[in-house]
């Protein structure tokens, strides 16, 4: 059975991601016996519909199960009538949160945990700051701003998901600056 997981980067020590439609890749993962497949998001800077193209990219790949920080409901419901269970609040290095759902740690759910178009200013756009409009959280929704999250995670919640969040950040910018260095060599 092929499991999902939202990643920050190609591998099992990256961390998840906690976006759904606009993580820079999903790792599709045999549990059992932890061969996976890296898939880069093609849907990171969508402008709309991020959330129900991954959806569709992660259900054709034949997955049943998705371990992601949030899920929209767009995405969710896209996800349900592809008979793709959502596990969502998941956090930390990829290999961890595989051993913890192998373990029966994490449970599904049965709605989205974030508000359509999760981490995007309404009307704006793209959020500024913190990226090219993925948002981070920022404004809305994570405990962060005044969105969603407001009051239903513990202040010590909130610092772990900050320092997993700058854990994200650091590995992005280590990508970044390798890919200059070799597009710099060209």
């Amino acid at each position: 059975m092929k499991i999902a997981i939202t990643a920050s980067g190609p591998d099992l020590n990256s961390q998840v991601d906690p976006r759904f439609g606009r993580c820079p890749y999903f790792l599709i993962v045999e549990p059992e016996t932890l061969q996976f497949e890296a898939v880069e998001n093609p849907n990171l800077s969508a402008m709309s519909g991020a959330g129900i193209q991954s959806a569709q990219l992660v259900a054709n790949k034949g997955v049943k199960i998705l371990l992601t920080g949030n899920c929209g409901p767009n995405a969710f419901q896209t996800m349900q009538a592809a008979g793709v269970e959502v596990i969502v609040g998941v956090s930390g290095p990829v290999k961890e949160a595989i051993e913890k759902y192998k373990q029966g740690e994490l449970q599904s759910t049965s709605s989205p945990n974030v508000s359509s178009h999760f981490g995007i200013s309404p009307g704006a756009g793209p959020t500024p700051g913190m990226g090219d409009g993925r948002g981070m959280g920022m404004g809305r929704g994570m405990g962060m701003g005044g969105g969603m999250g407001r009051g239903i995670i513990s202040k010590e919640q909130e610092m772990e998901m900050l320092k997993e969040q700058i854990q994200v950040l650091k590995e992005q910018l280590e990508a970044i600056s390798k890919r200059m260095e070799e597009l710099s060599k060209k």
